[in-house]
């Protein structure tokens, strides 16, 4: 089997497990990372022992773990949620400890799948992982749908879809087990080893998030009201105030934790969210305005992952994304106004058309947004962590924190749909969410932009290094054996060949270090004072004009402007004649730096220039032109046959400051 249709089997693993999250979730026993509480902790908890709410917790750390073996981690928890397709399974004594033990199912399924999502990305196919990681959390919206109760009780075909969840959720695992039987090291990013401190510190987040929650959960209303110095009564009458003050406590909390994943990890769980915390009131208000339809509700909600599921796979999923989001809130704002803020008058007349729309475009803007963020988690390694346990408890927690904000004397509004948050609430949630997907998609563009340019100029110094390995020898064998001859013999030939020598002295020098990678431009050169090194060519024949004040220039740039102003007065020796004078003039002109050489000689016509290069004589072309053009400069010669040369450099301020 080839890599492609590796990914396509993972791919259908991952579809194979958002099936099972959506049978476990549709069922009587939900699930979820957080301990199964209520919201009263103590005060409504009766468990069988003390340590029944930490199997969430132990079955997080362990999925995390194992996230290589994510094909059997999802196997496993599809065996365990037989019992939920087939009851009869389940002795009637062993009711209650089969239901505490569901509990380790639901981490099992989603780090499972979107373990095959962070496979699926760091193997090269971001299409595929963001629509298998934007279909886990469809599948649990699609799994609202199926477990609603419409007015003649839940669905008489609910026991008929868990066998055929369960069914086709196992097929999908089949070839992933078989193909990754030793285990998937691209399950936990390509670039970490499987216990290095960068994955670690994502096992370790996600387990202390699922088990933050468990004190929060089990604080009392007496121990809250000794905290608060309010009187426990108060809190015990007004539950939901009590229920938001342990959300907000949750929320504060998890949000601190998510940030030793990494600041990307804790930005992707918000988003994600954010933005499931905006679909939970649409979802519940749709559902019941949809109880009359039948199979309309849920085709509605598949059509929405659907069309989120297609929105990730496609290369502009952040846009999508953003435009799905902003759509769904657009609509929002409309069934609020169109209700007079009392949306509960949708369920009242079963207005099944709005929502139905509310319900397609809510699920795909949910799909959509947790499908862009996982890219840009990939690299990290921190899909399966962020978009698993602490997006969700982020998501429970907010989801019982926001709706205090329509508490009035401390009790919720007379409505069957008191404890949800508004839809204009929800509505302004989405293009929160939109706002953060745009932003986090924006921020991760420009970090692998940059990553690649610092690899493409690390590959252009290797390949620099690798030229000058190989001009080196036939180098120093020829050309630099030449200049020391020159150099040792010169002085034999009088005054001119003593002068030649000494050329052949300083080229050879500059010939030697160029070789040696001293040439080379530094990554981050300390600065430079421009007037001081044009002022040390300063010789008899040769003035200097510069202002009072220091130009400073990165070292790198004031080398190569210094080295084209002397190649222009190597010209102005060379061929200005006997007795020329040349005049250097150094100028600040605040968006940029001037220089101007100038001289007496003889002059030449302008296409002597053109000539020059024809023939291979490349000083104007090389040393000056290129070297002031690799700074973002220009380069002016003005000449006429016997009026003189005049050759100016400009480099622009964004040089100076080396950007």
């Amino acid at each position: 089997m080839d890599e492609r249709t590796a990914r396509w089997w993972a791919a259908l693993a991952g579809l194979g497990g958002g099936l099972l999250v959506a049978l476990v979730r549709s069922s009587p026993y939900g699930g979820g990372f957080s301990p199964r509480l209520g919201v009263q902790g103590p005060d409504a908890y009766y468990g069988p022992d003390p340590f029944t709410p930490l199997i969430p917790t132990v079955a997080t750390v362990l999925a995390l773990c194992l996230l290589r073996h994510w094909p059997y981690l999802l196997a496993v928890a599809g065996l365990l949620s037989v019992p939920i397709a087939v009851p009869a399974l389940v002795p009637d004594t062993a009711g209650l400890q089969v239901y505490y033990a569901l509990g380790a199912v639901f981490p099992l399924l989603v780090v499972g799948a979107l373990g095959a999502a962070q496979s699926l990305l760091s193997s090269g196919s971001p299409g595929l992982g963001a629509a298998v990681a934007g279909v886990v959390t469809g599948a649990a919206l699609f799994a609202g749908a199926l477990g609603a109760t419409g007015p003649q009780g839940p669905d008489p075909a609910l026991p008929v879809w868990h066998v055929v969840l369960l069914t086709a959720g196992l097929a999908g695992l089949a070839p992933a087990l078989w193909w990754w039987r030793g285990g998937d090291r691209a399950a936990i990013g390509l670039a970490f080893g499987p216990w290095t401190w960068r994955r670690l510190r994502l096992v370790i987040t996600g387990g202390l998030v699922a088990l933050a929650v468990l004190p929060l959960a089990m604080i009392s209303a007496g121990r809250l009201g000794s905290l608060l110095d309010v009187d426990w009564t108060t809190l015990w009458r007004y539950s939901y105030t009590k229920a938001a003050i342990i959300g907000a406590l949750t929320l504060a909390v998890t949000a601190a934790l998510s940030l030793l994943a990494g600041v990307w990890s804790a930005a992707g769980a918000l988003t994600a969210a954010a933005v499931q915390v905006a679909v939970s009131a649409p979802l519940v208000i749709a559902f019941g305005a949809t109880a009359a339809v039948g199979p309309a509700r849920w085709c509605a909600v598949l059509a929405g992952v659907a069309i989120g599921a297609a929105c990730a796979a496609w290369r502009w999923r952040v846009p999508a994304a953003v435009t799905l989001a902003v759509a769904a809130s657009i609509t929002l704002f409309i069934a609020y106004a169109a209700t007079s803020g009392q949306p509960e008058k949708l369920v009242e007349q079963q207005r099944a058309v709005p929502a139905l729309l509310m319900l397609v475009l809510s699920t795909a803007a949910a799909t959509a947004v947790v499908a862009a963020t996982a890219p840009v988690l990939a690299p990290r390694g921190a899909i399966p962590a962020a978009l698993g346990p602490i997006a969700g408890v982020l998501a429970v927690a907010g989801t019982q924190t926001v709706p205090v904000i329509y508490l009035r004397d401390g009790q919720p509004r007379e409505t069957a749909l008191a404890t949800m948050i508004q839809l204009d609430t929800a509505a302004v949630l989405l293009l929160v969410a939109a706002a953060a997907i745009g932003g986090l998609g924006l921020a991760h563009y420009l970090s692998v932009r940059w990553a690649e340019r610092k690899k493409a100029e690390l590959i252009r110094q290797e390949a620099a290094a690798a030229e000058r390995d190989r001009l080196a020898r036939p180098i120093h064998d020829g050309v630099l054996q030449v200049l020391a001859l020159v150099q040792r013999q010169g002085s034999e030939l009088g005054a001119p060949g003593a002068q030649l020598a000494a050329l052949a002295g300083e080229q050879e020098v500059a010939l030697r270090n160029l070789l040696s990678g001293g040439g080379a431009v530094p990554l981050a050169a300390a600065e430079a004072d421009l007037r001081a090194v044009l002022t040390a060519l300063a010789a008899p024949g040769i003035e200097v004009s510069a202002p009072a004040e220091p130009v400073v220039l990165p070292a790198a740039a004031a080398a190569e402007l210094t080295a084209a102003v002397q190649a222009a007065l190597d010209n102005v020796r060379r061929h200005a004649g006997a007795g020329a004078r040349a005049w250097i003039l150094l100028e600040d002109e605040g968006d940029g730096v001037r220089v101007t050489v100038r001289d007496d000689g003889a002059g030449f016509t302008p296409e002597r220039l053109a000539e020059a290069e024809r023939a291979g004589r490349l000083g104007v072309a090389q040393s000056m032109r290129g070297r002031i053009s690799d700074l973002g400069g220009t380069t002016i010669v003005h000449s006429r046959p016997g009026e003189g040369t005049e050759v100016e450099f400009w480099v622009p301020a964004r040089r100076r400051r080396g950007v």
